[in-house]
């Protein structure tokens, strides 16, 4: 499975959040509002590989040849 824009795109954003929260620059609400963002991220990404998985999955009855 290749990655899509989406992904490679939100892998990014969640580099970029990573490496703020490393940074330790932040005070403690907006660490608190960025973890919160590395979750939705998280969320969209794994919702996306779902459904790219679910497309490269042949329907029910169309199995693949051997």
């Amino acid at each position: 499975m290749t990655e899509t824009p989406d992904l490679d795109s939100l892998a990014g954003d969640l580099e970029n959040a990573a490496a703020r929260l490393r940074a330790g620059d932040l005070d403690a609400g907006a660490a608190a509002e960025l973890v919160a963002e590395c979750a939705r991220l998280a969320s969209r990404a794994a919702a996306e590989l779902d459904r790219a998985a679910r497309a490269s999955e042949p329907a029910p009855g169309q199995d693949s040849l051997l």
